[in-house]
């Protein structure tokens, strides 16, 4: 249904390739550079009318064991210990859609789930604990700010919060909107220049998979498109100028960045022993620029914008 939205949105007959691997390719199922039973299919759009590339990825391991440098990536959150040789398997649906125009924000999202069997380190009898979470967001980059755009996309997500953990809720103090975006900030920072990727949205992770909190993932996924269409909409056809896309390139520069040094999904996914390179490299933006020591210009939008990435504002208020 989303990548049947985007194709008739983008108007362009551009359509999404297919490429399915290890356990959803029928030919190549007993790929060996994956664990059995996993695999994924990821579907691309590429030199669209409005999206110049989107990917929509859905992975799946089952029976994996994490490396010592996987185990690594998932240690240190609160409640988790895991280390090399533990088992887990994961799920994972994630969307990025990068934009032609510079009015049109950049989207990322995803959902997730994963479980860890982890072997009880004082246990002779080799026993495990089976523990399983989910984590998953949504949030916007963009490279001019329209601020109804901003406040109605962070609305969305509020308006999902609030009524999936209400107040009195048990997970509405530590997966309140307000908590979501704050992490959200938090995690998409680039410290080397110490600004934000974007305008963020909610962000969560660790969160305990029961009935009721996977309720509020599918919400979450189900937000997505009516947060950011109505956005595109608005702008997707509004003329702009060749300094504005320069502006847009230079940002995606800062986009590829983070996902490079910082991202946790990237250095997971090329932390495996044969990295499907491809797929884990396919959120980043299909043209980039790095100028030397850019600097904007005093009182311009763009100059707007770089406040707002350097310090994030509160876009809606409870």
């Amino acid at each position: 249904e989303i990548i049947n939205e985007i194709e008739s949105m983008d108007g362009s007959g551009e359509m999404f390739s297919e490429d399915k691997w290890g356990a959803f390719n029928e030919i190549n199922e007993n790929d060996a550079t994956v664990p059995s039973e996993s695999g994924g299919i990821t579907r691309v759009l590429q030199d669209g009318n409005v999206v110049e590339k989107g990917a929509c990825s859905l992975t799946l391991i089952r029976n994996g064991v994490l490396s010592a440098e996987r185990a690594a990536t998932v240690s240190g959150r609160s409640g988790v210990d895991v280390a090399g040789g533990d088992s887990y398997s994961a799920a994972a649906l994630s969307i990025v859609l990068h934009t032609r125009s510079p009015l049109v924000p950049t989207f990322r999202s995803d959902v997730r789930i994963f479980l860890v069997r982890a072997k009880d380190r004082d246990d002779d009898n080799k026993g495990e604990e089976v523990m399983a979470w989910f984590g998953g967001g949504a949030d916007l980059t963009p490279y001019y700010l329209f601020d109804s755009d901003i406040e109605e996309f962070h609305g969305a997500y509020q308006n999902l919060c609030s009524s999936h953990f209400p107040q009195g809720h048990d997970l509405a103090e530590s997966y309140s909107y307000q908590s979501m975006k704050r992490w959200c900030d938090e995690y998409f920072y680039l410290p080397a220049r110490s600004e934000h990727r974007g305008t963020g949205g909610i962000f969560f992770d660790d969160m305990a998979a029961t009935a009721d909190t996977l309720r509020f993932v599918e919400g979450v996924a189900n937000t997505w498109m009516p947060s950011w269409m109505p956005i595109v909409k608005r702008h997707k056809d509004e003329e702009y100028t060749d300094e504005q896309r320069r502006w847009q390139l230079l940002r995606r520069g800062r986009y590829l960045e983070f996902n490079l040094l910082y991202d946790r999904g990237v250095k997971f996914g090329l932390a495996n022993a044969n990295p499907r390179v491809e797929g884990v490299m396919v959120s980043a933006p299909p043209l980039i620029a790095w100028e030397y020591n850019h600097e904007v210009a005093e009182g311009s939008e763009e100059e707007r914008l770089m406040k707002i990435l350097k310090e994030p504002k509160d876009w809606v208020f409870s």
